[in-house]
């Protein structure tokens, strides 16, 4: 197949979950068939990344955003009432010139990633695929409980128009996928409307089990300019860990991850590191006793807690996060919904190396069984070849019409 992938932002470097997504699908679908990329970016793209991509794409478009005229479309789509998210992404000027890559590139089928490039390939000839990759709309619902008057104001109102956006996108694309079944669920559906669940993966060859010294007893990692992760972090240090520490009152805790806001810098301690960004992130799962992923907000499957578990570190989450990975509690991980929950699971693993160990290899033997990309990448060949025959299959109907 001839596939023209749409981005909202570059998928290298591999600093964000729907970078590394839309990165390894590149990759594996790159395999099989010819991959050219239309992405949008509101950074400049280095010549490295561009080169990375070029392993794998036939041809690469990137198109520079301004950020001050995101912020203007922003403001106008609140005005208009439309998304704000679609809006910060959108331009009349770029969606010209992806129109022009498209025709030139002709595709079989167009992947797009994401509600905030629909306006760019809702009119497109060609069969279209989107993926969700996880409910946006379920994403900021959750934001609204941390907070009041015009924050919750303005989360509610893109929570709203976020959810027609995706209802209305189960009439415009031929294909659907979604990261877990959570947040299938999750989107509002047309009747018969069928979602593919296409899960993340993890390399595997890459996130293996490394012995190194214990230098940490709790780690959590992530991209630390995103709202659940810097909410996560606070939650971790301010209420999670003074539990921890009655009884482990030696216990350190790194919090490590690109660009970390203000907020979370002020985290840090003779007990809290905030190592910012890592060339390699590996030594940061495997220098640590345990993996603590204490999600409150946010949506989709969690690709640190597949890196974690993929290197044999123990974990704990929430319910929140492990709805998506559906691992088995008491075996693969440990859950707790509340500070004391999971301060216990904590304290547990630490007092409990055998049955830490245990849980490790039961959560690397889980990962490794059930999140490669090359098996997520044959689930969404067979979605995008299905699009093209069902695309085929709309033509026809139309002309007998």
């Amino acid at each position: 197949m001839k596939i023209l992938v749409v981005l909202p932002r570059f998928p290298y470097p591999l600093e964000k979950g729907d970078k590394l997504r839309a990165y390894h699908q590149i990759r594996t679908l790159s395999a099989n068939n010819e991959v050219y990329l239309f992405a949008l970016s509101h950074e400049k793209v280095g010549e490295d990344a561009i080169q990375e991509m070029r392993r794998y794409c036939k041809d690469i478009r990137v198109e520079r955003l301004s950020k001050f005229k995101g912020m203007f479309r922003v403001l106008r789509n609140f005005l208009t009432v439309r998304s704000m998210q679609i809006g910060y992404w959108d331009s009349a000027r770029a969606r010209n010139r992806y129109r022009d890559f498209e025709s030139k590139v002709a595709p079989d089928v167009v992947y797009a990633q994401m509600v905030r490039v629909i306006k760019y390939v809702a009119y497109s000839p060609y069969p279209k695929v989107l993926d969700f990759q996880d409910a946006l709309s379920m994403n900021f619902e959750r934001r609204m409980i941390n907070h009041r008057f015009l924050p919750y104001f303005a989360l509610h109102y893109e929570f709203k128009m976020l959810r027609s956006a995706e209802y209305n996108a189960c009439s415009i694309f031929d294909g659907l996928t979604i990261i877990s079944e959570n947040d299938a669920e999750a989107i509002p559906q047309h009747k018969n409307t069928v979602i593919n669940v296409v899960p993340n993966g993890v390399d595997l060859d890459y996130y293996t089990p490394q012995q190194m010294p214990k230098r940490y007893d709790v780690v959590f990692c992530g991209n630390m300019q995103y709202k659940p992760n810097i909410d996560a972090s606070k939650y971790l240090v301010s209420d999670i860990m003074p539990l921890v520490w009655r009884s482990h009152p030696e216990a350190r805790v790194l919090l490590a991850g690109a660009t970390p806001k203000p907020s979370v810098l002020k985290l840090a301690s003779d007990k809290v590191e905030v190592s910012g960004s890592v060339p390699d992130i590996r030594p940061c799962y495997a220098s640590s006793k345990v993996f603590v992923a204490p999600m409150r907000i946010g949506s989709g499957l969690q690709n640190k807690l597949l890196e974690a578990m993929s290197m044999g570190v123990p974990c704990v989450t929430t319910t929140l996060a492990n709805d998506s990975l559906q691992a088995t509690v008491g075996k693969d991980i440990l859950v707790g919904d509340d500070a004391q929950g999971i301060a216990s699971a904590i304290v547990s693993l630490l007092d409990n190396p055998q049955d830490a160990e245990r849980q490790a290899a039961n959560a690397s033997g889980f990962v490794r069984s059930r999140f490669s990309w090359q098996s997520s990448s044959v689930v969404l060949e067979e979605v995008l070849k299905k699009a093209i025959l069902t695309h085929g299959s709309h033509e026809a109907a139309q002309l007998e019409e």
